[in-house]
């Protein structure tokens, strides 16, 4: 592990499952003083040097294209520090669990996120924004997690597991159109510090 009181030495990698705005997950992290950098999701566990991951999203769907989401699961057994699941990580996440995903009304655009439980992801933010989502899937039942955040059309929007440092959102705050997104990233890196 790295030295976490200072942010530029906080690790987080962002994991490349294809999606859109991996390297927006990545640019937030850089300008947020991470050090970061992109790596594919066929990288074995024990060549990643990092301190925390981030599963980005991607185009796959996750009940036929799993195997396009390379060693995501071995992640999720054997990395030691927190992950980050955004959209397609958060299906993944769920699915590994024991949760169910499926398909949602096709969300594209913004939505209202309403807060139920603060935590340490949310920590400091209002209890109602609006984020950025776009998505075919999403998670209909979340095993072994705390949901965190629902909109009017979706139900689990965020999440935290109940035993590992394992979060998971369904939106995507990365982008621009999310308010709070920085903070939600800034949130996390407080989280890696204290693992």
């Amino acid at each position: 592990m790295t030295n976490l009181s200072d942010p530029a030495r906080v690790r987080i990698y962002v994991v490349d499952n294809g999606g859109q705005w991996t390297h927006r997950e990545w640019r937030v992290l850089k300008d947020i003083g991470c050090d970061s950098k992109i790596i594919a999701n066929t990288t074995p566990v024990d060549e990643i040097e990092a301190d925390a991951l981030v599963l980005s999203g991607g185009a796959a769907r996750i009940e036929w294209e799993s195997l396009k989401l390379g060693k995501c699961t071995d992640y999720l057994d054997d990395f030691e520090g927190p992950i980050l699941g955004v959209c397609l990580g958060l299906h993944l996440m769920a699915l590994h669990y024991g949760g169910r995903v499926g398909a949602s009304n096709a969300e594209f655009g913004l939505a209202r996120l309403r807060v139920l439980e603060e935590d340490d992801l949310f920590k400091g933010l209002p209890r109602e924004f609006q984020v950025w989502v776009s998505h075919n899937d999403e998670v209909k039942e979340a095993k072994g997690f705390t949901v965190l955040a629902v909109s009017d059309n979706c139900g689990v929007q965020a999440v935290k597991h109940l035993k590992k440092p394992h979060y998971g959102v369904q939106f995507h705050p990365e982008v621009n159109n999310t308010e709070y997104g920085e903070e939600i990233f800034r949130n996390f890196v407080e989280i890696v510090r204290r693992h």
